[in-house]
């Protein structure tokens, strides 16, 4: 896990409570400081079903107007969009500081929204993934190529669930 950067994540109006839950549990199992979203069909969504894992009490998720809004002057923006002349995220070096704005699910970022962005990078893929995947893709990307990676047993017994208990060590290998 990342623990010195600071990271945001904008959507533009999404439209899946699904999507923007899984986005959330992204968001907290990547250190990422708060998510922002424009539009209201999330707000109409919402109220019916997100599984958010009260993540939302310790990231921000937070409704805006415009995006531009909650930039700081320190962070580069960055987005993540199918679009000809975009950046492959595998040769894709993330800045400290970064805001990352992903479109809806049924469309695509537009060109005033791609014009302050300051790079604009795509998962190579065979065909688009849905919102929730790319976010969690993307933020392993920039976990994998991170010299700051807190990793051991202290941090897989922080992260697993209450049901998970074993030891790699207390299996015993059977031979065929």
């Amino acid at each position: 896990m990342v623990t010195d950067k600071h990271v945001s994540i904008g959507l533009i109006n999404p439209k899946s409570p699904t999507n923007v839950g899984a986005v959330m549990r992204a968001a907290g199992c990547y250190g990422v400081n708060e998510v922002y979203y424009t539009g209201t069909r999330f707000d109409r969504a919402r109220k019916f079903h997100t599984d958010t894992k009260n993540i939302t009490d310790s990231i921000p998720l937070v409704g805006v107007e415009d995006l531009k809004l909650a930039l700081t002057p320190s962070c580069k923006v960055v987005a993540v969009e199918l679009i000809e002349g975009a950046t492959s995220l595998p040769q894709f070096t993330h800045p400290d500081e970064a805001f990352y704005i992903f479109g809806p699910e049924d469309g695509s970022l537009s060109k005033d929204v791609l014009a302050w962005c300051d790079d604009v990078v795509y998962i190579p893929t065979k065909g688009c993934m849905n919102l929730a995947a790319t976010v969690n893709v993307l933020l392993y990307d920039r976990l994998a190529k991170s010299d700051d990676i807190v990793d051991g047993d202290d941090l897989i017994r922080q992260s697993r669930d209450a049901n998970n208990k074993i030891v790699l060590s207390d299996i015993t290998k059977v031979i065929k």
